[in-house]
């Protein structure tokens, strides 16, 4: 609905005021005294002539009046109805939710109600023409009574869409907002492609290739293609979050891009680092047969026969340690950073089990000597252990609790039972160490759990 359908009704009504009551005072003038004398009291008794002043012209000011008041009723209707289009444009723009869908479709029935009234209000101005000199009275308050009733109906549909406007503010709100994100994150989406271009070539000026990197951010073109096509074909929605995505590949491609140079540096050293502790553990692996053999000279099978395969072992997985070694370098040297540092990865491990495993041997005859030569110093540490436990369990107490006592006391008597079998002349001492060892963790569990208990109930 626009105001250019009633541009030809007030068209016509300014001619017929430039050919009016003007151009009849000017004529008048124009007349000779004695004939002018003579007209004037016809003109003033109404004698085929419309009065100037009086009960006519009154009602007719009246349904002008009306006009004005239904043109200016109609003014503000359509604005009101421009402003709100602008406004449910923006919603539906951004927002495919079913309240702006609904929204939408109370707007189109709105403007049905506004075309009705729109029609009403064009009727009723091209039913009067009140600037016709012979228009009577009764003409005039029909005039006026139609302009009213089209007033009226202007602004109780105005009424609505006023309440339908107010309605929108959060849909219009949350769509405003969307629109305000849209540019800033395409822009933030472009500048990170480029952040990401420009960290490539850095990092290939330094002699480093970064091809997977590089295929990345080629992989990105396409989305720029879609982000510079813009909102109007992919939808604000879309877009935005098209660009939210572009902006984190091409972060992270831009990270890794920075940090490649560390990266190739660190593998470096870890290359150099892994082949130097390969060669310690050879050399420390030729010395567990020598161990080995003081084992059996000394010691019963039970001490030792878990070693055995010891030395073999560690030769082997020296080995693979060493091929793995060489395709982290062949790795490294194509560049291919993610396959080097798993090789890496794979040797340490690899070493990490042969250290253990050579350590152990020496470590089992240091302490088996230490514990033939003392061993009441294990018993001594042990019950130590037991005594410190059950000391817990009973502060506050005039019993122990039946779940932690239970623990204990088996604990006291596997101990017992360790000292007795080293009676004997080839004693099982691996055997005694071990089960010392494992009371002593009983008792360390019982103390835990007592301490976890009161810490709760203080809590």
């Amino acid at each position: 609905m626009t105001a250019t359908h009633t541009q030809p009704y007030e068209q016509r009504a300014r001619r017929r005021r430039r050919g009016g009551p003007v151009r009849d005072v000017v004529a008048l003038v124009l007349l000779p005294l004695p004939v002018l004398v003579a007209m004037a009291p016809q003109s003033f008794a109404g004698g085929g002539t419309r009065r100037w002043f009086g009960r006519g012209e009154g009602q007719r000011a009246e349904a002008q009046a009306a006009k004005d008041a239904a043109a200016t009723a109609f003014y503000e209707l359509d604005t009101a109805q421009r402003d709100l289009r602008i406004s449910i444009e923006t919603i539906t723009a951004v927002d495919n939710s079913p309240a702006a869908r609904r929204a939408a479709q109370e707007y189109e029935e709105l403007g049905r109600r506004i075309d009705e009234v729109s029609l009403g209000y064009i009727t009723a101005v091209d039913s009067h023409d009140l600037d016709r000199d012979e228009v009577d009275g009764a003409a005039m308050s029909r005039a006026r009574a139609d302009l009213v009733r089209a007033k009226d109906e202007l602004d109780r549909v105005k009424g609505e869409l006023d309440r339908f406007a107010q309605g929108l503010g959060p849909l219009l709100q949350g769509a405003e907002t969307q629109l305000a994100r849209l540019a800033p994150a395409v822009e933030r989406a472009r500048q990170a492609l480029l952040g990401a271009s420009n960290a490539l070539d850095g990092v290939r000026a330094q002699g480093l290739t970064a091809d997977d990197l590089a295929a990345r951010l080629a992989g990105l073109a396409p989305e720029l293609t879609k982000l510079n096509e813009g909102a109007g074909q992919h939808g604000v929605q879309e877009t935005i979050r098209r660009a939210d995505e572009v902006l984190r590949k091409a972060e992270e491609i831009r990270a890794e891009a920075a940090r490649l140079p560390e990266r190739a540096a660190e593998i470096d050293k870890r290359l150099v680092s892994l082949r130097t502790r390969a060669q310690a553990i050879t050399t420390r692996a030729e010395k567990v047969d020598p161990i080995l053999s003081e084992l059996r000279r000394r010691y019963s099978a039970a001490c030792w026969q878990d070693l055995q395969q010891v030395p073999e072992q560690a030769a082997q997985s020296v080995r693979q340690a060493e091929v793995k070694l060489r395709e982290a370098q062949q790795a490294r040297d194509e560049q291919r950073w993610a396959d080097a540092t798993s090789r890496l990865g794979t040797v340490r491990a690899l070493l990490d089990g042969t250290d253990a495993a050579v350590s152990a041997a020496g470590d089992r005859l240091q302490r088996l000597d230490a514990v033939s030569f003392d061993r009441q110093k294990e018993v001594e540490r042990t019950r130590f252990a037991i005594r410190d436990a059950q000391r817990l369990a009973m502060a506050g107490r005039h019993t122990p609790d039946p779940r932690h006592a239970g623990p204990l006391d088996d604990a006291v008597a596997r101990l017992e039972r360790a000292v007795a079998g080293l009676e004997g002349r080839h004693p099982d001492w691996w055997h005694f160490l071990t089960e010392t060892e494992a009371v002593r963790e009983t008792a360390a569990r019982v103390v835990q759990e007592i301490r976890e208990a009161r810490g709760t109930a203080g809590g």
